[in-house]
């Protein structure tokens, strides 16, 4: 402990009792004063002057008593000032509002209140009913203070403006504040005389400002018009009321009306302006601010930086950042974080990556909301290699950068390893989300991966989220991609509340199913529900009248986005339609469409030629198609494949030599055809004339002794799916080995009896296998479901949901 003798000397026997408490006042109000910012050694100076009052014998009165609890209070030393209280004679109000205001600085509104409480009502005054609805203000708890406010007013004491700013304050923080709520508080400030008194008036408006009332707004307004002169916060607050009710229109009414340059109004606007989308706005008043010569400050920029980033202005946002390197902002490292994160957002959406990563490097306090936007700038990009990294170095311990994460790594086709990154989730005790389970659903939806969705469902269930929007749309997509597409319904079905991506999802999952004409009664039913399509649901429309063959139909749909809706067909829609008349053998149709649209046909549409040209023999209008897509996509072999299809159907080997020698030359290789089957929560997987599986060998066996007995009942190979000048026998032999085949052997031997066999595959199903699985079917008297590239395939009884329609 320090001596004594830092504080004063030796007193005199004889000193007078008033000489001696000022002289300890005195030095209680130096160390009130003192600038030290050592805590500690102010607090150890405390202790050592109060040591020496109770040492000399002296009996301070209430003045020192109280001015000791404030400063043990402000010290934190609050079992101090609280003793000091329980010990003195007679507390005053004053001693128990410095105890109050301490537990409440701490955190503790439980003792503040118990303070509170055994108070006598005789002792308190208007300043102690302040402190503890000022407490329970700043922690938020709005109807705690509303209700001491009420208290005070019954016990007969007197509110001044600082008791009505905390109660109005915290009025706030009601949960489901009602306009009836904002008016009670509102009349005694009105009855008392204190509704024109700056404070107040600028509580009251932010009161009604966070009202849910629909004309809460004109009450907040009027107030604002009443009162006799206004300051800052009063124009901020009103601005930023209009700009949360989304009446920017009123908010920049009423800022043109400011004729004060108050800098935090100016940069309101410039926020509302970007929260609501109005970019050009925002910049108009930025350079307005530049021309008035407006101190700009780290609220400016990184509002100005995000309307550059969310509008992809990159040349602008880069000069905004040139005039902050210029102009060198006097930035603590602090305030230059949210414009520094906000510099990495920009150039990470206009995918300026290095720049981003460059920022991201110099930001000397790295916050979560830095990670987690270098993060997703990679992610977006499908940069995987990079973000892996960055995910590694990170804080993991909220939910965010595993959602990111899991998302991208779907989107990048990393299904297997976002699902053991969920489980590493779990094991890392981080509790997933409905997001997160939304990600974990679309990568069972990739696998088809159904029994491990089924599980993740019910996890979903018991956790609450049964109910979230988002997890139910991708449920309803995983199992309309795993196959089961009358699960996919009954979710969509009990859905409590089915939003505008919930009906695109059912309908979607109708279409690719093959089952058209339910896929057109949802969609009617969408329009009756008073929902307007998008582009997005008539895509998925023509995507059912393609699967199901419903070229009038098509045609009627395709006419009526543009009649009733407005919609300007894309290419992704003429795609469809093209498809659809070719499928349909309507080739010359489809030319007459190409010749009609609005802009160069592209890829998508060549390959939708192509693919009618092959299944109905066009080999000169083929060969078009193919040239176009050869100079477009040079390196993506599909076009290479359907070519040589069409060649070797015909038995022109020397042109499926010729095309096979151009991907040669050309570097281009065909994506190796592979099948794949969940049984028993493990995915298999089956590669063409495989021998890798550990029972590759009983599938094969297997498929011997069913292919007879297929025979027996009409199969006969067909043949011109082989794509090799080889005898007849050596044909059959390599369509024995195709993967859909063998995983369909494998489903047959180790599921269930009378079990679904869901099998998945990377590329479109051939025609000789097609026809293959129609009859497995039937001889083995099992559903199958097959998913391709480009649709699903259920077969039972020997005959297909597609019509053989594909």
């Amino acid at each position: 402990m320090l001596p004594p003798s830092i504080f004063f000397t030796r007193l005199p026997v004889h000193t007078d009792i008033i000489a001696i408490a000022i002289l300890y006042a005195g030095q209680l109000q130096l160390l009130a004063s003192s600038t030290s910012r050592l805590h500690h050694s102010v607090l150890l100076r405390l202790r050592a002057l109060h040591a020496h009052i109770l040492a000399s014998g002296f009996k301070p009165g209430n003045y020192l008593l109280n001015h000791l609890i404030h400063l043990y209070s402000k010290q934190g030393d609050i079992p101090s000032a609280h003793r000091l209280v329980q010990t003195a004679p007679l507390p005053d109000a004053v001693a128990r509002t410095s105890l109050i205001n301490a537990y409440s600085n701490a955190g503790d509104l439980y003792l503040a209140r118990k303070v509170f409480e055994e108070t006598p009502v005789l002792v308190r005054d208007t300043i102690f009913y302040n402190a503890m609805i000022s407490g329970y203000s700043r922690a938020g708890k709005g109807l705690l203070a509303v209700c001491v406010f009420r208290s005070m007013l019954r016990d007969g004491f007197h509110p001044d403006d600082y008791t009505f700013t905390g109660v109005l304050s915290a009025g706030a923080y009601v949960v489901d504040l009602d306009l009836i709520q904002c008016q009670q508080l509102h009349c005694p400030a009105v009855k008392l005389g204190a509704e024109p008194l700056v404070p107040v008036s600028n509580a009251l408006i932010a009161l009604y400002s966070k009202c849910d009332s629909w004309d809460a707004g004109m009450h907040a307004r009027q107030v604002f018009d009443n009162m006799p002169e206004r300051d800052e916060l009063t124009w901020t607050t009103m601005i930023v009321g209009y700009v949360r009710e989304s009446d920017i229109f009123s908010a920049r009414q009423l800022f043109d009306e400011m004729n004060e340059r108050f800098d935090v109004v100016w940069n309101s606007m410039i926020s509302g302006y970007v929260h609501h989308g109005h970019f050009t706005e925002a910049f108009e008043i930025f350079r307005r601010m530049l021309s008035l010569k407006l101190p700009l400050d780290e609220f400016t920029y990184t509002s100005v930086l995000s309307a550059c980033a969310n509008a992809g202005l990159f040349g602008h946002g880069r000069s905004v950042h040139a005039r902050i390197i210029r102009n060198g902002p006097d930035f603590d490292p602090k305030s230059a974080l949210p414009v520094e994160n906000v510099l990495v957002a920009l150039y990470s959406r206009c995918n300026k990556m290095d720049l981003a990563r460059r920022i991201f490097d110099g930001i000397q306090m790295k916050d979560s909301v830095s990670w987690n936007t270098i993060l997703s700038g990679y992610v977006n990009l499908g940069s995987m290699d990079d973000a892996r990294p960055i995910f590694e170095s990170m804080p993991r311990n909220s939910q965010l950068p595993w959602m990111v994460m899991m998302s991208g790594l779907v989107q990048s086709g990393f299904s297997e390893e976002a699902l053991k990154l969920f489980n590493r989730m779990r094991a890392e005790n981080v509790d997933p989300c409905d997001y997160t389970y939304a990600a974990t659903f679309s990568a069972c939806g990739d696998l088809g991966a159904l029994e491990h969705g089924r599980q993740l469902h019910g996890q979903l269930i018991a956790l609450g989220y049964e109910s979230s929007n988002s997890a139910g749309n991708a449920i309803i997509t995983m199992y309309a991609k795993c196959g089961a597409i009358e699960e996919a319904h009954f979710v969509f079905l009990v859905m409590p509340n089915v939003d505008f991506v919930s009906w695109n999802s059912i309908i979607a999952a109708f279409a690719h199913h093959g089952h058209g004409i339910e896929a057109i009664n949802l969609f009617d039913m969408m329009i009756k529900e008073g929902l307007h399509p998008d582009r997005l649901t008539f895509l998925t429309v023509l995507t059912a009248c393609n699967h199901a063959g419903l070229v009038d139909e098509g045609l009627r749909y395709f006419k009526f986005m543009q009649r009733d809706y407005g919609i300007i067909p894309g290419e992704d829609h003429y795609a469809r339609l093209i498809d659809l008349l070719g499928r349909a053998g309507k080739i010359e149709e489809a030319k007459d469409v190409i010749e009609e649209m609005p802009f160069e046909a592209g890829p998508t549409i060549w390959e939708s030629v192509l693919a009618g040209c092959r299944i109905h023999k066009n080999v000169e209008f083929a060969i078009h198609a193919a040239d176009k897509l050869f100079m477009m996509i040079p390196r993506h072999h599909g076009s290479y494949v359907l070519l040589s299809n069409i060649y070797a159907s015909f038995g022109r080997w020397e042109d499926v030599a010729s095309v096979r020698k151009l991907m040669k030359d050309r570097g281009v290789k065909k994506e190796p055809g592979c099948s794949w089957i969940e049984v028993e929560n493990t995915v298999h997987v089956f590669l063409v004339n495989d021998t890798s599986h550990p029972e590759s060998h009983r599938a094969y066996i297997f498929l011997e002794v069913l292919g007879a007995k297929m025979r027996k009942l009409g199969y006969v190979p067909d043949t011109s799916f082989v794509l090799q000048d080889v005898e007849s026998e050596r044909k059959e032999y390599v369509l024995s080995t195709h993967s859909e085949k063998l995983a369909v052997a494998f489903g047959l031997l180790k599921l269930a009896v009378g079990a679904k066999v869901r099998i998945l595959k990377n590329l479109r199903i051939c025609g000789d296998c097609h026809n293959a699985i129609m009859f497995m079917s039937l001889a083995t008297g099992r559903d199958i479901v097959v998913r391709d590239a480009k649709r699903f395939h259920h077969f039972k009884d020997g005959e297909c949901s597609c019509g053989n329609f594909w």
